[in-house]
């Protein structure tokens, strides 16, 4: 174990704990640093605030904020007290935002103005008062007021936390549309953030810049948690931005990041200069970037990456190894049996063969779902879905609902989404919620909204139209209706939109997509997109752009992913890849 980590303990609170006497600068944002002891301080008013006004059920406190401090002062919080955070997020809309507020129990919910006028006018089972400002000088006052009782007191209380109880809920989604809560112990959270200290090589110099939404579990376990059990900084930003990150990473003196491929790919966008390399990054750690990103990245940043794969839910990981292959996600560790399976007959798939060209040849046979045969013991369920438990746990395997193909070698390769979701931006998210707002449009009669692979990394939305008789697509249009539609989450839009005459349909009239995603946009019917990453502006894809989006592609090693659609053979939700 390396000499910096804290041994011992079993929670995060305890973890915590061990920075109660830590001069050391434990949170950076903006221009302001805390000391670990200033945030543990911190962190303990809150704690004696939702202490206060805890009642009876579920101790679970829903926070909807940016990367900001209180952020991380609420987690602390809710760990020193026993409580669970249920990260709200903030890119959805609507009812499926008060929905997500309302499954998870809240009876606190944390949020500044921005927050508040997002859950203006909304259902959510959360009294007026329980929502507290962090912005309002009522917020303000009352942790003064916290503060000023504990000093005179001379002692701080104490409560009772165990490695069993519940610390975060972290959504992710499922088929039916609805979100599903990942549960995450304090124990777990504790035993992750000291294997990845070790395994990544946190120390307590460290300023690990935190680009991703906290939110989200690759925040939450590949960075704050290490940070926190080794004494290493936390830097945050409010949203991330690729114009501003290597400003950020100067300014905060920034060692260590987080990322998912498409975010790397943004960064790589902005404009080169010739002193890009001038910065005190030493290691990114993240998924999904393809091997051509990395190495750039890796040059014109001088910064080690290291890629991993793995999920919220705990039930497996695999990583890169320094003789991994090109494109390849790596190999598990030697503890946990991970195989490609045919989810219909529960045998290992064929390994892959290639072309000389790199290509794989076998794919209907090698294709199959990536699952644990020992991981099922790490997956600590759903809030309230034994359904979605159920699913994802069988016969003691961890299925994890993506596909992938493993080469003789022993080596795992991403072959694409097993389920009816997407993931965008290491955002995910079910299809059936922007199928409904499709469907809203006048003049669309049916839709079918599904995962087309991103030439770089992740997903990109596709949908599918049936117009109604008479009807004729008018892309400016549809984007100017998209745009008006208040519940459509920021990551929903479609980027490619395919007008046909008719949605394939099952047997029992029920519309598949198995078809739709094998052709993507390579298809007969006519098909729009909007290339950029800003405002809506669809046009017809034409041959050219065919070809380029081949070659981009080509470019980044994912040929393999283009027509992969038509060899699932699993339907399952996927987990929340960190």
């Amino acid at each position: 174990m390396s000499e910096h980590l804290d041994a011992g303990a079993s929670t995060v609170a305890g973890l915590l704990a061990n920075r109660e006497h830590d001069d050391r600068p434990g949170l950076h944002f903006d221009d302001t640093m805390w000391t670990w002891r200033h945030v543990v301080t911190e962190s303990r008013h809150r704690a004696e605030v939702a202490s206060q006004l805890r009642r009876p059920g579920p101790f679970h406190i829903g926070v909807l904020l940016d990367n900001v401090p209180e952020y991380l002062l609420w987690l602390g919080a809710a760990s020193q007290v026993g409580a669970t955070v249920v990260g709200i997020n903030p890119t959805r809309r609507g009812e499926e935002l008060a929905r997500d507020i309302r499954f998870t129990d809240c009876q606190l919910l944390v949020t500044d103005e921005s927050g508040a006028g997002l859950l203006e006018g909304l259902d959510l089972d959360v009294p007026d008062d329980r929502v507290l400002r962090v912005d309002g000088a009522e917020y303000r006052s009352r942790l003064d007021a916290t503060a000023s009782v504990t000093s005179a007191s001379g002692a701080a209380t104490s409560w009772e936390v165990a490695p069993h109880d519940l610390l975060l809920l972290l959504f992710t989604s499922g088929t039916t549309g609805d979100p599903k809560a990942v549960r995450c112990t304090q124990g777990r959270l504790a035993a992750i953030a000291g294997r990845a200290a070790e395994a990544y090589g946190f120390a307590p110099d460290d300023v690990c810049y935190c680009p991703m939404p906290l939110f989200h579990g690759n925040a939450i376990m590949a960075l704050w948690a290490p940070a926190l059990a080794v004494g290493a900084s936390v830097a945050l930003a409010g949203r991330f931005s690729a114009s501003r990150f290597l400003a950020d990473v100067r300014h905060f003196g920034a060692t260590r990041f987080t990322y998912v491929g498409k975010a790397l790919a943004y960064v790589l966008a902005t404009p080169e200069e010739d002193g890009d390399a001038d910065n005190p990054l030493r290691q990114g750690f993240g998924t999904e970037a393809s091997a051509p990103d990395r190495a750039i990245f890796e040059r014109r940043f001088a910064c080690h990456l290291v890629e991993g794969y793995g999920s919220s839910e705990g039930g497996t990981s695999i990583n890169v190894t320094p003789d991994t292959p090109p494109g390849s996600l790596g190999v598990p560790s030697p503890t946990d049996d991970v195989a490609v399976i045919d989810p219909d007959t529960r045998r290992e798939c064929d390994r892959a063969r290639f072309t000389p060209g790199g290509g794989l040849s076998n794919a209907g046979d090698a294709i199959g779902e990536i699952v644990s045969r020992t991981g099922g013991r790490g997956f600590e369920g759903y809030y309230k879905n034994p359904v979605g438990d159920a699913e994802r746990v069988r016969n003691d395997w961890y299925w994890s609902g993506d596909l992938g193909y493993r080469d003789e070698a022993g080596y795992f390769y991403f072959a694409g989404r097993g389920g009816d979701w997407l993931r965008v931006d290491s955002e995910n998210f079910a299809a059936a919620p922007i199928e409904r707002v499709v469907e809203r449009h006048p003049d669309v009669a049916a839709a079918a909204v599904y995962a087309v692979p991103d030439p770089r990394s992740g997903d990109q939305v596709m949908a599918t139209v049936e117009q109604r008789r008479g009807a004729t697509f008018d892309p400016d249009g549809f984007a100017e209706f998209l745009r008006s539609q208040a519940d459509l989450g920021t990551k929903w839009p479609p980027r490619f939109v395919r007008v046909s005459p008719g949605l394939p349909l099952t047997a029992t009239g029920k519309i598949t997509k198995a078809s739709l995603r094998a052709e993507a946009w390579d298809c007969p019917d006519p098909v729009f997109w909007s290339p950029g990453r800003g405002e809506l502006d669809y046009r017809l894809l034409t041959d050219e752009d065919r070809r380029a989006l081949r070659a981009e592609f080509a470019d980044h090693g994912r040929s393999h992913l283009l027509g992969v659609g038509a060899a699932p053979r699993s339907r399952r939700a996927g987990p929340d890849v960190l």
